[in-house]
């Protein structure tokens, strides 16, 4: 008999190209992993090609984006409507810094958290 719990889903998780910041991202992942999840962490400075493999490899995960700078919030929306058009039910959740609610709106993506807790939460309520 394994040991291992069931996974309730999997989350897909990035920094958008041109950002290398990685805290955010990692604690994000390090939350919901804990909480029963399986992680992808594709790391810093994702392509939307990228993201979009990705999710094709694991039908029916959720994307997390995460951006510090101002400056890759285009880069955030760019990922967010290219995942969108590929995959349309896929859902995304934003984070970081220089992102809030209105430009989860604004850019098309399900949800935004300025919090990893958040982030766990919307899983729990999407996926479980």
């Amino acid at each position: 008999l394994s040991g291992a719990a069931k996974q309730k889903g999997t989350f897909i998780i990035g920094t958008v190209l041109g950002d290398l910041h990685d805290i955010g991202k990692n604690l994000v992942s390090m939350m919901v992993e804990g909480n029963g999840y399986k992680v992808i962490d594709l790391g810093t400075d994702v392509s939307s090609d990228k993201f979009i493999a990705s999710v094709k490899e694991n039908p029916g995960a959720v994307v997390g984006l995460s951006a510090l700078l101002t400056t890759t919030m285009i880069n955030m929306e760019k990922i967010t409507k290219d995942i969108k058009a590929a995959l349309p039910e896929t859902m995304v959740t934003i984070g970081g810094a220089p992102v809030n609610n209105d430009f989860c709106s604004k850019i098309g993506a399900d949800h935004y958290s300025p919090d990893p807790q958040g982030v766990v939460e919307f899983l729990n309520a999407k996926l479980v």
